[in-house]
């Protein structure tokens, strides 16, 4: 152990092990970098960050100056723990380096600094891109000749190094990312989900339906019409004849205000403020009609089917509380279609929107199927019953209490409790 050159070669065999676990942390820290935070921290000026980024842009000549000098390296640190072993154990020193060797740099080369790299692959890889960017320029001839022979062997197999390390997200990635984003605040996450979940959602699932359409007929006497005027609760609405798919227009009730203002208000009056409808096919994605209301400088829309039956009405207040939420603070208090008991259950009106049963109550009825709670229980019981049933429909008990005009009017639903 005095002899000098077995000093020598046991700090050479410590500097091959400081090598390679930089080598092996680097590689690790590299491919575990989250690519759009890196790009957050390149567009704000940070030198390691843009680096790094150009580094990540060819992955292949990334790997392979990472792996000459790895490769390198541990060669190197074999040959040396070799010619150690000889001086200590004499020729038994042959079969025991490969062994000692193999696990010291297993600990301390490759798992330890690997698992450090892992956990926090920034604090390694900004600094290591400075030497990776440096060992890239002076061993670029050999990475380009290794590189070449690599992308030519996967080019046989149909790969291409640029479709290699692709990180682009799908939609429901992203979603997934948003939704798992534990440094962001509960509403605004569920305003963002809320936006994704646009797409995924049509108009027809939000609309107002027909039968609840608040509207004036024309044909009616005029003084029940400035009745429904004073009584509205509406900014705008429907003005038809007879039925509301002779839709005629739009009334605005600041336009209608200052026709009650007159002595003698008269249907020729109101048709004269009354804006031109706008029509909306109900298969149409919230997200795309989002970008039509906005386009069209419109608020509110008629929902007509394929044949140009009007089916419902939806708003772009409807469209923005898929995003915000309700602008109550309870519907569950407020509304008149759901009605909380004291035992737990809710009574709801069968008209009631499956989507915004599930919104209010954070339940999960399915909602892949008939959009309102009546036409759910109808589809499950595939007859419309004739007097109060009582079923199980997934983990919820539901029983009819009013049925009326071939319609469940209410029923009474609850989380059924687990029977096992």
């Amino acid at each position: 152990m005095d002899d000098p050159s077995t000093g020598a070669l046991l700090g050479a065999i410590l500097l091959m092990i400081f090598l390679s676990a930089y080598f092996s942390g680097s590689e690790t820290a590299m491919m575990a970098l989250n690519r759009y935070r890196l790009k957050h921290l390149a567009n704000e000026g940070h030198g390691g960050a843009k680096r790094a980024s150009r580094l990540l842009e060819r992955p292949d000549r990334l790997l392979g100056v990472i792996l000459i000098g790895n490769n390198l390296v541990n060669f190197s640190a074999a040959s040396i723990a070799t010619l150690l072993a000889l001086q200590l154990f004499g020729d038994a020193g042959v079969a025991i380096a490969p062994v000692v060797c193999t696990l010291v740099f297993l600990i301390f080369a490759e798992v330890a600094p690997k698992t450090i790299s892992a956990a926090y692959p920034e604090k390694v890889a900004l600094p290591s891109s400075y030497i990776l960017e440096l060992l890239l320029w002076l061993l670029y001839p050999i990475v380009w000749m290794v590189n070449g022979c690599a992308n030519s062997l996967l080019r046989m197999f149909g790969i291409r190094h640029e479709e290699v390390g692709e990180d682009n997200l799908t939609h429901e990635e992203l979603r997934t990312v948003v939704h798992e984003g534990s440094q962001i605040a509960s509403h605004p996450q569920t305003m963002l989900l809320g936006v994704l979940d646009l797409e995924n959602v049509t108009v027809d699932d939000i609309m107002v339906p027909r039968t609840e359409i608040y509207g004036i007929d024309i044909n009616d006497d005029i003084d029940i019409i400035l009745n429904l005027i004073r009584s509205s609760q509406h900014t705008r609405l429907p003005i038809f004849k007879e039925d509301i798919d002779k839709v005629i227009g739009m009334l605005h009730m600041r336009n209608a205000a200052k026709i009650l203002a007159r002595d003698e208000p008269t249907k020729a009056a109101l048709l004269q403020v009354t804006e031109e409808p706008y029509f909306v096919p109900e298969s149409t994605p919230l997200q795309r009609q989002l970008v039509n209301f906005q386009q069209s400088k419109e608020r509110i829309g008629l929902v007509v089917d394929e044949y140009g039956d009007v089916q419902g009405i939806v708003t772009l207040e409807d469209i923005l509380e898929e995003i915000v939420g309700e602008f109550t603070t309870d519907l569950a208090d407020t509304n008149v279609d759901i009605h909380p008991q004291e035992d737990g259950s809710y009574l709801i009106d069968g008209s009631t929107h499956v989507r915004l049963i599930n919104r209010q109550l954070n339940w999960t009825l399915p909602q892949d199927g008939p959009k309102t709670l009546s036409g759910l229980i109808i589809e499950y019981l595939e007859t419309i019953p004739d007097s109060n049933v009582c079923i199980r429909l997934d983990n919820y008990r539901i029983e009819i209490i009013q049925i009326q005009d071939n319609m469940i009017r209410t029923a009474k639903v609850s989380v059924a409790p687990d029977p096992f």
